[in-house]
This record gives C-alpha cells, structure tokens and sequence, in this order.
C-alpha cells in the first residue's frame, strides 16, 4: 500500500512525536504535490517524444521576447533545471527541429539558442493542457483559497530567494 502523506503524517506523530514536532508537513506537502504535477508534465510531454528538460527549454524560450532568443547563460537562468545536462538538451532539440543555433555577436565562443516555428507551435499546443492539468491539482480549492495558497506560496519564495540570491 502506497503512503498517503496524511498517513504519514499520522505515523509519524503515533511513532515518532519527537520528530514530528519539529517536522514541517506543509514542506511534505508540497513536495507531494510537486511530485504529482511533475508526473503530469513528464505524462504529457512523453505523448509528443520530449522530456521535460526539453519542454523547460521550449518555454523558457518562449516566455522570453520575439523573437525567443537567448544565449545559453540567459537559457539556464530562465530555467527551472540545471545546466548540467543543458548542451545534450540543446543537441536533442536541434536534432527534433525545435530549435536553432546562431552565431552570437556578443560572445564567439557560444551560440544563440532560438525556438523556431515548429518548436513555438509545439510548446504552444502543449501549454494549455498542462494548465488544466494544474487546474485539476487544485480543484479541491476554492478561487479564494487559491489566490491565499499562491499569496503564501509566493511568501515563502520571496524569503527563500532573496536570501539564496544574497548567499550566491
């Protein structure tokens, strides 16, 4: 039987109370959650041959200015994944046709990343089922609880990354 995160909650405060009293189930919540959209995305983009580094790559690209162009720093930035594995993401896009490599003028040594046609039409059909699959995450919520849960949320980010960004 797969654990619930609420039987795990329960669990761990039948089981281990001192534990559970400096645990944070909201952080195991929202992991959980994270995991099932994640889930979703990856369930999604598998129908059009893609992972999902590959689809952060198209919508980064295309959540950036006309003509969806960036350099491979600005690429990584705007991204949600690491650049670790970001040239063999690249190469798998050039190879589908989704993307193209130009000469940048501002730097020799790296080549622009740009969405074409092809990519901008894919990553366009495939946003909006991962919006209502989203939707469908929070569909116990009502418009209230959701604009609370994305006011908290955003609090939470806004410490995080301020103080990440001061320790970078």
């Amino acid at each position: 039987m797969k654990n619930s995160v609420r039987e795990i909650e329960l669990r761990m405060k039948e089981n281990w109370p001192e534990c559970a009293k400096t645990m944070s189930f909201a952080l195991l919540k929202v992991a959980r959650i994270h995991n099932l959209f994640n889930h979703d995305i990856e369930q999604c983009v598998e129908k059009f041959q893609l992972q999902q580094a590959d689809f952060g790559v198209l919508s980064a690209l295309r959540r950036s200015p006309a003509p969806h162009c960036l350099s491979p720093t600005e690429l990584y930035h705007s991204m949600f994944y690491s650049s670790g594995g970001l040239t063999k993401v690249l190469v798998r896009l050039v190879n589908a046709g989704l993307i193209e490599r130009l000469e940048n003028p501002q730097d020799k040594r790296s080549k622009l990343v740009q969405l074409n046609h092809k990519g901008k039409k894919l990553v366009e059909t495939i946003m909006p089922t991962l919006h209502l699959q989203g939707q469908s995450l929070l569909a116990g919520l009502s418009e209230d609880e959701t604009s609370q849960l994305e006011v908290l949320l955003q609090k939470v980010l806004d410490h995080n990354e301020n103080t990440s960004e001061a320790v970078e």
